[in-house]
């Protein structure tokens, strides 16, 4: 089994857009779809997605939902963590060792957790 893909709600799909875009800067990843209600960027095995919920109620924050995403080093978490926070995000977890693997939290403008791990 391989996961397809994930997607985020969000309440302002501009500022959400500005936020991943840099997020995903120098990540290999293209932005295919950009209109409307939903937008997606993909790269090798990797596909991700903001949308306005369907029936048009406010998007909200899954309690116990987080996105994992594997990176290529130590490095790179710290980067990207930063990179996030510097943004608007916040942090949930700074950069360190958990259970074996370096990893840091953070959420997005709409309060969506993510996990950074290598």
């Amino acid at each position: 089994m391989k996961m397809n893909y994930f997607v985020f709600g969000t309440n302002d799909m501009q500022k959400a857009v500005t936020f991943y875009d840099q997020l995903f800067i120098d990540q290999g990843l293209n932005k295919v779809h950009d209109q409307g209600r939903m937008t997606l960027w993909v790269g090798e095995g990797f596909m991700f997605a903001l949308a306005e919920p369907f029936d048009g109620e406010p998007a909200s924050v899954g309690n116990g939902t987080m996105l994992g995403i594997n990176l290529k080093s130590a490095s790179e978490v710290d980067e990207i963590h930063k990179r996030a926070l510097d943004l608007g995000g916040v942090s949930e977890g700074e950069p360190k060792v958990r259970s074996g693997r370096y990893s840091a939290y953070f959420r997005d403008l709409d309060g969506n957790k993510l996990c950074i791990y290598e």
